[in-house]
């Protein structure tokens, strides 16, 4: 019996229509375009403006698209995985409102929140569901309402985040196209580094949490910058190098959008030309685990059946990995 993989089959996402560009972030805090482009590489992020939604509405109508791409019923799904650091609540799972608000009711779905890392870290779980042979259609979500969290008066932070949702589709294959390889590493040490100090069991929120602006993103730049460089950079190589690939042999590298210079950093390493590296961070900036889905939203019509791409992200924890797959469709069919 030939080994099954899980192949993407289509991917949907969703954009919210209010653009943030640097000359309005310019009004809010004390920043530049200079210094934004410079040191980050974004121009414009979206944001969503329309009162009393979160991330499942992202979620959602990046789901409704990648169904109505794919010519999918909401009740052939069997499984939703959403990825996100920015849940409509503590509980239900956003995957669960989600899959509410598209239809989806024979399946059963749950969240995953690795940061940055958060959306490979669900399409490799979302693997092993299909890899068993006993799930045919599983969606992974990436979504972020990460405007929620960001502080508008911090010139650190507020600059790189955006808000965004996209969605892939999961099936089962045996021709060798799909996820061939993974590496998934963590380091618990990094959550000193990037957090967010209140809203937990342990700084439940308060009057006096909202007053010392606990509720928003911290993070130390320079130590994430630092080991974001080197983790993702080593991973991307050692996956390419235990699978004999060159980078003649590698047709796109997707990395999560947070910084250019980590994804330069990272080509370089590969030794991959500029052309070969899905860049969109300039137009949406960082949408933490919207970003990879998102680029292959986006370069979807580029894209050939059997073309080799290494996915690569580091995130909040630390955590941080690579996957290593075969495109199984010709996206231009879309």
């Amino acid at each position: 019996m030939s080994k099954i993989q899980a192949m993407i089959t289509g991917v949907g996402a969703f954009l919210p229509e209010y653009v943030l560009n640097n000359d309005e972030l310019c009004k809010m805090v004390d920043t530049t375009d200079e210094w934004i482009m410079t040191r980050i590489g974004i121009k414009e992020r979206r944001i969503i403006k329309e009162k009393g939604e979160g991330t499942s509405f992202l979620g959602e109508r990046a789901v409704k698209q990648l169904l109505e791409k794919t010519n999918t019923s909401p009740d052939e799904i069997d499984l939703v995985i959403c990825a996100t650091v920015t849940p409509d609540m503590p509980f239900p799972a956003t995957a669960s409102i989600i899959a509410d608000k598209v239809g989806i009711k024979n399946a059963f779905h749950f969240d995953v929140n690795a940061g940055c890392s958060g959306f490979l870290y669900a399409l490799i779980t979302a693997s092993q569901y299909v890899q068993s042979g006993n799930y045919r259609k599983v969606i992974v979500v990436g979504a972020e309402k990460m405007s929620s969290i960001v502080d508008y008066t911090d010139r650190t932070t507020c600059p790189l985040f955006g808000d965004a949702g996209a969605a892939i589709m999961l099936e089962p294959g045996t021709d060798g196209f799909g996820i061939q390889d993974y590496i998934a590493r963590s380091d618990g040490m990094g959550r000193k580094h990037l957090h967010m100090k209140a809203g937990g069991s342990c700084i439940p929120a308060s009057h006096e949490s909202v007053d010392e602006r606990l509720h928003y993103i911290y993070q130390e730049g320079q130590a994430v910058f630092k080991h974001a460089v080197s983790k993702m950079a080593d991973v991307s190589v050692e996956i390419m190098e235990r699978n004999n690939l060159s980078h003649n042999d590698i047709a796109w590298l997707v990395p999560h959008q947070a910084n250019m210079r980590i994804i330069e950093a990272t080509a370089k390493r590969m030794g991959l030309v500029p052309e070969k590296v899905m860049i969109n961070i300039e137009k949406y900036g960082n949408t933490t685990a919207a970003t990879i889905p998102l680029c292959l939203w986006e370069w979807e019509k580029q894209l050939k059946k059997g073309d080799n791409l290494i996915l690569s992200a580091f995130g909040a924890g630390f955590t941080w990995g690579t996957i290593y797959l075969k495109w199984a469709y010709d996206g231009d069919k879309y």
